[in-house]
């Protein structure tokens, strides 16, 4: 699995106390990549699908990182694949998770006997004792390591993680979190069908990736330097919502479906949702242009409609759409990308002499409908 560092300036601000923070960001793709020009063809030419609708319908679609197919059943369809797919991707979300974590670490700078727990979060893979474990001596964690394992919340599993890892954070004084996100795409890889044309919107889409946070409170000055506090964070489920994302575990793999109106109803409740976090640091109403947004990038359609919605200026959900296009919606571990575009986007802005951006929210949105929401400082500008 390929990993990648991410360069972290010095702090410009001073945390609160007591109070979270992101102290270190990493990531890691699988080894296998394949160039999204010959994605399309190789798709259809190993499925042994020849229907050339289907394949113009995928060719017009946003392409993302070509799935694993190391076993060619999974290429046929209605044939029980469970295990073969749980065996790939049990090991692969693993070494991404370490690779990640490393990543991760390094960037941190400090020893990795310094973490005290770990917040592990999927929706690839299924297996007792779970993937935190397996994590924990992939990186050589101490047994006694506080381990935390998040399953199956879908695109909104990293700010949930985030959340938790806040919390596990603010009542440990002195504790280090390891914030582990793990996703692959070949539990629901399925060859092309006219009857599920829904099911080229996940080929284009969904990606492969891993991501990992360190977060922890009261910063070591001289020895950890913060990247984004962590103020206020909230969930909330929409009632009657559960079956517009809907996950299946059969014996076939995770079989998804994603309602056309799902876009409509982020679009519907998401101001009221970020008025409850923006309240807390008093910003007068509607002044969303002066915050920056770190937001899970569900699909271009998600971000067109919250952008309208909130009457946002354009670059406002340039970090989002940078992941989307650069990553794919990679489930949990996108929003480690997001936030590594949005240091990068906050230095453009405030070099510019736009302003700072030091307050915003990181969101993301998954099964139930759930939203997540955290409302944050950026500690870099």
């Amino acid at each position: 699995m390929g990993s990648e560092g991410i360069t972290q300036e010095c702090s410009k601000k001073v945390a609160n106390p007591g109070t979270a923070t992101i102290l270190a960001l990493g990531k890691a793709f699988p080894h296998q990549l394949v160039m999204q020009d010959y994605l399309v063809d190789g798709y259809f030419r190993d499925t042994n699908c020849d229907d050339p609708v289907l394949k113009q319908k995928l060719t017009r679609l946003f392409m993302s990182e070509e799935i694993l197919k190391k076993y060619p059943e999974l290429a046929i369809e209605g044939l029980p694949t469970l295990k073969q797919r749980l065996d790939i991707c049990n090991d692969a979300v693993t070494q991404m998770a370490v690779e990640a974590s490393q990543a991760c670490i390094k960037n941190w700078g400090r020893p990795i006997s310094d973490i005290t727990h770990l917040v592990y979060v999927s929706s690839s893979e299924a297996r007792l004792p779970g993937g935190d474990l397996y994590l924990a001596r992939g990186l050589g964690l101490s047994p006694d390591i506080q381990r935390v394992m998040l399953y199956f919340m879908g695109c909104s599993g990293g700010v949930a993680g985030l959340r938790v890892a806040k919390d596990i954070a603010e009542n440990n004084p002195g504790s280090r979190v390891l914030l582990a996100t793990s996703e692959t795409t070949i539990i629901g890889f399925k060859p092309p069908s006219a009857k599920r044309p829904y099911d080229l919107v996940g080929v284009a889409l969904f990606g492969d990736g891993a991501g990992a946070m360190i977060i922890g409170s009261d910063p070591v000055l001289g020895n950890e330097k913060p990247l984004f506090e962590l103020h206020t964070a909230i969930q909330e489920f929409l009632p009657e919502t559960e079956k517009t994302i809907d996950g299946r575990l059969t014996e076939e793999g995770i079989s998804f479906k994603l309602a056309r109106e799902l876009p409509q109803i982020i679009e519907d409740n998401i101001e009221g949702f970020c008025e409850k976090l923006i309240k807390v640091v008093g910003f007068p109403d509607k002044e969303y242009n002066k915050m920056f947004w770190a937001v899970h990038p569900g699909g271009p359609a998600i971000l067109n409609r919250m952008e309208k919605r909130l009457e946002l200026s354009p670059e406002k959900l340039n970090a989002s759409r940078r992941a989307l296009m650069d990553y794919g919606n990679a489930s949990s571990n996108t929003i480690v990308y997001v936030l590594e575009y949005m240091l990068e986007e906050s230095l453009k802005i405030k070099r510019e002499n736009q302003g700072d951006n030091e307050w915003g929210l990181i969101l993301a949105f998954g099964p139930g409908i759930t939203f997540e929401g955290i409302l944050a400082r950026n500690l870099t500008v």
